[in-house]
């Protein structure tokens, strides 16, 4: 039978109570979270470095009940959970599928937030566990404490967050943007039961596989970046400088040993390369698609991390030699991988790539003869 969204929207909408104010269940839940945190954090004194170590142990911790919870009491009917897989599985599943994620009046996030008293519910229990731990440490206590409390507040907002408009500028932000795909998989009938249960973080998903990632339908999953150069030589011997391999270390930042033939390769030809790109260490083979002389050469490469990227080389005549072009398309195949791309590699190689193209033309002009004749044999 074929759920009706809609007409479960309708029916949910009107048996919302006409006095409920959002506002005031939002601004309760942070004003209450706050100072909760306000009293965990102003009992810390002195911490001492390995009292730090807390917080991320805290996280892990979170991140396991978080997932733990959601998946064996939201989605699984159990008299302990009941109250919670009926608000959770037959509420907010019906009320948002994939397709349908968006909330459209402020109304609709009485279903997104849970009740008002669950934070002083989880507020008890986090008291408990102070008062137990401050009996050996203190800090211990107070930090583990305010940990997953902050925690709890932020999977309020994540959640609220992953059912934002798609093209709001907080929806457009790389980790919402990521989690917020999660969050929708996870909405689908056939994957809610078994996938995407970490709302802020997925650790535990990866860690206990059942991380699942589509990209969107036409979303384009290759980071792309072009640079171009004028160089003082002719086509053909920028080309052939350029696609000889074994030469790459000499002049991109990232190449640091190639083994493969020398010279300029042909299509067909193979080759392995070690590199540091974007911070990582990793290893590269290589195939040659195409190769035109003086004009166009083509490889594809796999690698380490799941990584796949596309390399072409272009080139044309200019009144001041040639017009060299690299085009650099790449991708990775596991999610952490793409979130660590879009926050922090991609910025590092697009510097690397411009920075081999400086040091190509200075090389090039270098250690080239200064000729219009082609030019294949190079060591």
């Amino acid at each position: 039978m074929k759920h009706d969204t809609q007409a479960f929207r309708d029916h949910y909408r009107a048996d919302i109570h006409p006095l409920y104010n959002v506002w005031l269940h939002g601004g309760f839940v942070l004003a209450y979270g706050a100072a909760c945190l306000a009293f965990f954090i102003g009992s810390l004194e002195q911490v001492r470095p390995w009292e730090w170590l807390v917080v991320p142990a805290a996280l892990v911790f979170f991140s396991w009940g978080e997932y733990s919870i959601h998946k064996n009491l939201g989605h699984h009917k159990t008299r302990l959970g009941a109250m919670f897989y009926k608000r959770h599985t037959g509420d907010h599943h019906s009320f948002f599928v994939a397709g349908r994620m968006t909330w459209e009046s402020a109304r609709d996030w009485r279903v997104i937030l849970f009740p008002a008293w669950l934070i002083v519910l989880y507020s008890i229990g986090l008291f408990a566990a102070w008062w137990l731990l401050s009996l050996a440490n203190g800090n211990v206590a107070a930090l583990f404490s305010a940990t997953l409390l902050a925690g709890y507040l932020s999977y309020e907002v994540f959640h609220a967050c992953e059912h934002l408009p798609a093209d709001h500028p907080i929806s457009r932000l790389p980790w919402i943007r990521q989690m917020r795909r999660l969050h929708e998989l996870h909405h689908r009938r056939d994957l809610m039961q078994t996938h995407n249960f970490n709302l802020v973080f997925p650790l535990m998903d990866w860690l206990k596989g059942s991380l699942h990632w589509e990209p969107l339908e036409g979303e384009n999953a290759m980071t792309r970046m072009q640079h171009t150069v004028e160089i003082a030589r002719s086509p053909e011997q920028v080309l052939a400088y350029a696609c000889t391999a074994t030469r790459w270390p000499e002049w991109h930042p990232s190449s640091l040993r190639v083994e493969g033939p020398s010279g300029p390769l042909p299509a067909g030809s193979r080759f392995e390369e070690d590199i540091h790109a974007g911070g990582r260490a990793g290893h590269l083979s290589w195939d040659v698609l195409e190769y035109s002389p003086g004009r166009h050469w083509r490889a594809t490469a796999r690698g380490t991390h799941g990584l796949e990227l596309v390399l072409t080389y272009e080139c044309e005549g200019s009144a001041g030699g040639t017009r060299f072009i690299r085009t650099l398309e790449y991708g990775f195949s596991g999610l952490a991988m793409r979130i660590a791309n879009r926050l922090v590699m991609r910025r590092t190689i697009e510097r690397e790539s411009a920075e081999s193209m400086r040091q190509l033309k200075e090389m090039a002009e270098r250690t080239l003869e200064n000729r219009p004749s082609r030019q294949h044999d190079l060591a």
